[in-house]
């Protein structure tokens, strides 16, 4: 298995991807990574043809509730009334990570590789901003430039301390590289079911992309090397 740290960090910091296998006590899935700060219309391509899950962008706590951007089960519970009973743990065990799901105002119908590629772009500038404190201009460009309901999701870590999903890993990954909480991913998938492990290892030995197991980023983030939020 290709699990080496270094290899995944530069992966990240150079537009490449990155696959993260959670674990076999959680989900057992690998999600093919991407730093959101390059991706592009072929990026999203691959993500949709050669991983197959649900493309969606993740960013961190702080950064959400800078920006103001709730996780979908407040929003729900805020509405009060029998929707709240739809509020249920996975049986993975953690609640799940998914907050908005939006549209850049310039796409055309929002699902088309260049439209998602564009409404990723955009996100990432929103969020880059607000994390160098330009979060007047940040938060602007958010409310302005977005819609929703859209067909990107945004997904918001919860950190490795409360979760431990693709969401939290991969923003960990992103942190590590010195990069900003900003990634794009989607999960590998195989005929019917999620793409095994070992089928995972196998693509990413024969493409040379970097494997790396949640447990080797969780050891890092328990050494204090990692901020996650």
């Amino acid at each position: 298995m290709r699990s080496n740290i270094v290899e995944a960090i530069e992966a990240l910091r150079n537009g490449e991807p990155v696959l993260i296998f959670d674990s076999e006590d959680r989900e057992s899935e690998v999600d093919m990574v991407f730093y959101a700060g390059k991706i592009s219309v072929d990026k999203i391509y691959i993500l949709r043809t050669h991983a197959g899950g649900l493309i969606c962008y993740a960013t961190s706590y702080r950064i959400a509730r800078v920006l103001g951007i709730p996780f979908q089960q407040e929003i729900i519970i805020k509405w009060g009334n029998e929707l709240a009973k739809l509020i249920k743990i996975p049986k993975y065990g953690e609640p799940p990570a998914f907050a908005l799901w939006v549209n850049h105002i310039d796409v055309k119908t929002g699902i088309s590789d260049s439209d998602k590629a564009l409404t990723i772009i955009k996100l990432h500038e929103v969020v880059e901003n607000a994390w160098k404190n330009n979060i007047e201009y940040a938060k602007g460009m958010f409310y302005r430039e977005f819609m929703a309901p859209g067909h990107v999701p945004i997904l918001i870590s919860r950190g490795l301390a409360r979760r431990r999903g693709h969401t939290e890993l991969s923003i960990a990954l992103a942190r590590l590289a010195g990069l900003p909480p900003s990634v794009v991913f989607a999960e590998m998938l195989d005929k019917g079911t999620s793409l095994s492990l070992k089928k995972a290892i196998e693509y990413a030995n024969e493409n040379a992309i970097p494997l790396v197991k949640g447990e080797d980023i969780i050891t890092l983030y328990k050494r204090g090397l990692i901020n996650d939020i």
